[in-house]
């Protein structure tokens, strides 16, 4: 196997820059609940609270691509989100009302949103020609890297006696050390690509290929199906993992997705990506399902490890297969549909499997997840099969 090339700077920084905007929110997130309760807001508050912030961003995604491919340059998109966010989320500390918690949390998704779709294309463009996958298997796994230890920060500055609010104001730091790294980033060159057969150029560019919008339409049915992991935290304290564990299992499963993003995005440029995504999508499936039938504590810390391999699997290769079905004019509007169509469907998956969660039980609803994805899977080959790759 011969040995590839070190990752290009740009793409390296941007993996830095979320590793610390991940710290910075971890260390927030997790604690929210509790101190949203502290203020005197119901459970139903925290839903809106996370409901709102989560819907703006996924539609904020689907605009800032669309400015990202009128822009020549995407560079300052990105920089502007991430300065939005580091800046926000620290306020949080100061909130003495819930609707202030609410503001704060819809302003630093409002960041999310600014930056996404343009980072993606960013991150395409650097890639060197076939690797893709690898560029955005690092991303992904720093992201979940961040995301291990911003709960381990934040646990450890109130062990030493900072307060909640102390975190909170604390986690200014990483997100400046994280503007700094995107603040690095040397914006690749504009590439040139032509319009796809039989696609007419729209004011900002090349179409989206209908391939891409039928590859999008079956990961829309798949995401109907990818409920949150908060039912997955749930049916494990079901078996019987401990309220004081959990959190350390959420720990285990992001150190699982690390590993098996960084090795699945060099996967993803060795294997047919509609395979690899297909392959991720049954393994959701199993994972799922095995939940639904476990019996013991134990399995929970297995399948949890499990279901991390299934983001290593599926995460670099959607995003890479993106960038092959897309236009460069035209990746900015590309990677906001990718991220709308995953964030829209949320809160849909979301009602549908605790619906059935409450009135049939933890098997059928997590069953009905999993036959989705073997649904989703097969059609994915089946697409494939019929030329999906193939901008057409």
């Amino acid at each position: 196997m011969t040995s590839r090339a070190r990752l290009p700077a740009a793409v390296i920084a941007l993996g830095l820059t979320s590793l610390f905007t991940d710290v910075a929110s971890d260390m927030i997130v997790p604690l929210l609940p509790a101190f949203i309760a502290t203020l005197g807001a119901s459970t139903a508050m925290l839903g809106l609270i996370e409901g709102a912030a989560e819907a703006t961003a996924s539609f904020l995604k689907l605009g800032s691509g669309w400015v990202a491919d009128r822009s020549p340059r995407k560079k300052p998109l990105v920089v502007l989100g991430y300065a939005i966010a580091t800046f926000a989320r620290p306020l949080i500390a100061f909130a003495g009302i819930p609707v202030h918690v609410l503001a704060i949390r819809v302003v630093d998704r409002v960041g999310k949103g600014v930056r996404t779709a343009p980072r993606d294309a960013m991150i395409a463009a650097a890639a060197p020609p076939g690797e893709a996958g690898r560029a955005f298997g690092f991303h992904r796994a720093m992201d979940h890297a961040g995301a291990v230890i911003g709960p381990l920060v934040a646990t450890g500055l109130i062990a030493l006696g900072l307060t909640v609010r102390g975190v909170f104001a604390a986690a200014l730091i990483p997100g400046v050390i994280a503007l700094i790294c995107v603040l690095s980033v040397r914006e690749p060159a504009p590439e040139a690509m032509p319009v796809a057969k039989g696609e007419a150029p729209t004011m900002v560019g090349p179409a989206v290929p209908r391939s891409l919008r039928s590859y999008l339409g079956i990961l829309a049915l798949f995401a109907l199906g990818n409920s949150s992991d908060a039912f997955l935290l749930l049916r494990a304290q079901d078996l019987g993992v401990p309220i004081a564990m959990i959190p350390v299992l959420w720990a285990v499963l992001h150190v699982s997705k690390v590993v098996s993003t960084w090795v699945g995005g060099d996967l993803a440029d060795r294997v047919p990506r509609p395979r690899l995504v297909a392959i991720g999508w049954i393994v959701y499936a199993l994972t799922y399902l095995a939940l639904g039938l476990a019996t013991e504590a134990w399995q929970a810390w297995v399948i949890f490890v499990v279901y991390g391999a299934y983001h290593g699997l599926t995460e670099p290769a959607e995003k890479a297969m993106v960038k092959d079905l897309a236009p460069a004019s035209a990746r900015g509007r590309a990677f906001g549909l990718y991220h709308f169509v995953i964030g829209v469907t949320a809160v849909p998956a979301g009602v549908l499997t605790g619906w059935i969660w409450d009135a049939f039980g933890p098997l059928y609803a997590l069953g009905l997840g999993a036959l989705i994805a073997g649904i989703s899977g097969a059609l994915l080959i089946a697409w494939d099969a019929r030329g999906g790759l193939v901008r057409t």
